[in-house]
């Protein structure tokens, strides 16, 4: 027996206004500033500057910068901190370090296991990334007012928090 469709053309619009999909583009819109704030840092490398103007740094090569620790982390750790793959994670790694931000080096704990850290470039490129999310944050705050600036903050904490 084949199920008739009951979804009906104009009952569809919740799936342009779901709470999820509203997360998303907001996420998007916050992650492309920080990414064009960084490209026009004077304090970014010239040449992640320029990668980032010409739109190859993505928001995927943020993760890299939300996630590694300052000490450092073996790369399954800060694939499952990112939720991304191990291999998904190999790749920006690979690609970071390629533009120098990050290297590889032994784990002082198990000789078989490496582990991803900041390079100089890469702790100048997070101090970056600090000042251009201040900035992004702030006009978020200039554009919906600080009262709702704060709800939304709360909210997403709590939100994010059950996670």
């Amino acid at each position: 027996m084949v199920k008739k469709n009951t979804f009906a053309a104009s009952n569809l619009g919740w799936r342009q206004t779901h709470l999820g999909r509203l997360l998303g583009h907001a996420l998007r819109r916050f992650d492309e500033r920080v990414l064009t704030l960084m490209a026009h840092n004077m304090d970014v490398p010239l040449a992640l500057s320029n990668l980032a103007a010409r739109g190859q740094v993505t928001a995927a090569h943020v993760h890299i910068t939300r996630h590694l620790p300052l000490e450092g982390a073996r790369l399954s750790d800060l694939a499952q901190s990112a939720g991304v793959t191990k291999q998904a994670m190999g790749d920006l790694v690979t690609q970071c370090e390629a533009w120098g931000l990050v290297t590889r080096s032994l784990d002082g704990v198990d000789k078989r296991a490496r582990r991803v850290m900041f390079t100089a470039t890469g702790l100048d490129w997070l101090a970056a990334f600090e000042r251009a999310v201040g900035q992004a944050e702030a006009e978020f705050k200039d554009s919906v007012g600080q009262d709702v600036a704060t709800v939304v903050a709360m909210g997403l904490e709590a939100y994010g928090s059950g996670y």
